[in-house]
């Protein structure tokens, strides 16, 4: 469990690290660069749309996991738009929360 929680920390510090010069240098208009890339019809557009499923996916599983309650669904929204960086914090949370049992923090209480 300490190497996955090395491995969600190493992931959430890099992007956030990554995304702080993007930002500053682009701004925050994320969207219109995101849906313009899939309707070019290209690779970069495939890409988004390949990360676009990971997004819904992952915000699914997120209210899943959380019964669909109205905090789970809250939380659902986090991960469909702050996608790794929302995921991997939230991992790690639960990797504590659970006292690392794999099996309570995919699933949850069930």
């Amino acid at each position: 469990m300490n190497t996955f929680r090395a491995l969600l920390l190493i992931i959430l510090v890099t992007i956030v690290i990554y995304t702080i010069p993007v930002v500053l240098d682009q701004g925050l208009n994320l969207f219109s660069i995101f849906f313009g890339d899939i309707a070019k019809m290209g690779w970069p557009g495939q890409f988004n749309l390949d990360f676009l499923g990971f997004l819904v996916l992952s915000a699914l599983w997120t209210a899943w996991r959380n019964k669909f309650s109205a905090g789970g669904l809250g939380l659902g929204v986090l991960a469909f738009f702050f996608g790794a960086p929302f995921l991997t914090a939230y991992l790690l949370y639960l990797s504590f929360a659970t006292h690392g049992d794999a099996k309570t923090m995919l699933m949850g209480e069930r």
